[in-house]
């Protein structure tokens, strides 16, 4: 829409205003009457103003008011019109035309009975076809009139004005609705995006200790296979066979994990793996030697943190079995006192760069934060070792 477009209902209203004024003047018998005809044109142009310039068109509306003044041109019906004008000041204006449109309602008022006479008032009611208002106020040029005259001025600008504020404020309102709704879903998108991102650091995770922990341990079977003898088929049968069972099982775990991000029918997660001595055989059957020992009674744990205990030991092991000596043993204990705390210990060589363990450590700490726990990681040089200790809540907070 261009904007002779936009503005055509404000011309047409325009040019309504116009007509009536001047078919008012040619009744009464003043068409060629200068000062009423400016006055007529000054009101069309305050009514076709009041939308889109509610500001000009209050200030046209009293500057008409001026020139009829000091021109001594009477009261015209025609100027009933400018309720259009206080409309349009209440319901499209600025906060400051909104007032002075406000406080013009009952100076208007009054300027316009001072210079109305008891018979133009008579005749504008009885045009108005209030006919039993004009016979108790006229009397014969009585003095009660002034006031009549006065209420029925300031109704007729102040309801369409009051008008015009109830849909200025309906509009804030929905307005106000509809910034709400837009807030609220905003706040929506943003949390279900945190929630995705959520899910996909912890798919990383999960996938980063199962893999990481499976390729660790099948790496170290390998690796022992090149120092078997070659008659010896049946160690070799063996440690193939574990190979296998370690791929299978890692196999098997990535499904787990996968299961749990899959709404697909047939997809139902089955229960995560959280046998803790299962690690630990696991860990033996790649070679290593591990001294396992358990202080306290083992406590019932939610599967939540149950899941949390059996990944923070996945990933000890695992960087136990990359970076530990493979002629010392990795000891691993599980103290049940209060918390479960899980401690893992093995020799480094001396010559290992101390590093900030990357994101198997980083993955381990958010994971026992997120449940109320802590990691502590700490390496000694006499004789070289490295110890990863975490305390995993037992009951959920």
């Amino acid at each position: 829409m261009n904007r002779a477009e936009r503005w055509l209902p404000d011309l047409l209203a325009g040019a309504a205003a116009l007509a009536v004024g001047l078919a008012e003047l040619r009744r009464s018998g003043e068409w060629g009457s200068a000062a009423p005809l400016l006055v007529v044109a000054g009101v069309a142009a305050a009514v076709g103003l009041a939308r889109r310039l509610p500001a000009l068109a209050l200030a046209s509306a009293w500057l008409t008011g001026i020139i009829q003044v000091l021109l001594g041109v009477d009261p015209m019906l025609t100027e009933t019109l400018l309720a259009v004008v206080a409309f349009g000041c209440a319901r499209w204006g600025r906060l400051p035309t909104v007032w002075l449109s406000g406080l013009s309602l009952p100076l208007s008022a009054g300027i316009a009975v001072l210079l109305l006479s008891p018979y133009a008032f008579y005749e504008a009611l009885q045009v108005l076809g209030i006919d039993r208002i004009a016979a108790d106020t006229y009397r014969d040029g009585g003095y009660d009139w002034r006031l009549a005259a006065g209420l029925v001025g300031f109704v007729l600008l102040a309801t369409p004005w009051l008008l015009g504020l109830a849909l200025r404020f309906a509009d804030r309102s929905r307005a106000s609705r509809r910034s709400q709704v837009a807030a609220e879903a905003e706040r929506d998108q943003a949390a279900e995006i945190a929630r995705l991102r959520d899910g996909q650091a912890q798919l990383a995770r999960d996938v980063h200790d199962v893999v990481g922990h499976s390729l660790a341990v099948i790496l170290a079977q390998a690796e022992s296979a090149q120092y078997l003898e070659d008659v010896d088929t049946q160690a070799l049968k063996k440690t193939m066979a574990n190979i296998a069972g370690s791929a299978r099982s890692s196999l098997d775990d990535v499904r787990r994990v996968l299961a749990t991000t899959t709404d697909a029918p047939g997809s139902a997660a089955r229960a995560p793996q959280t046998d803790l001595d299962s690690l630990v055989a696991g860990v033996r059957a790649s070679g290593h030697e591990v001294v396992a020992a358990e202080v306290g009674t083992p406590q019932p744990m939610p599967p939540e943190l149950a899941v949390v205990a059996f990944r923070v030991l996945q990933e000890m092991l695992t960087n136990a079995i990359r970076h530990g000596r493979r002629d010392q043993p990795v000891h691993v204990e599980r103290h049940w006192q209060g918390d479960l705390r899980i401690e893992v210990r093995n020799a480094v060589p001396a010559d290992e760069p101390a590093g900030s363990g990357g994101q198997g450590l980083e993955g381990m700490r958010r994971r026992l934060e997120a449940v109320g726990g802590r990691l502590d990681v700490r390496r000694r040089t006499d004789p070289p070792t490295f110890t990863a200790t975490a305390w995993v809540p037992v009951r959920a907070r």
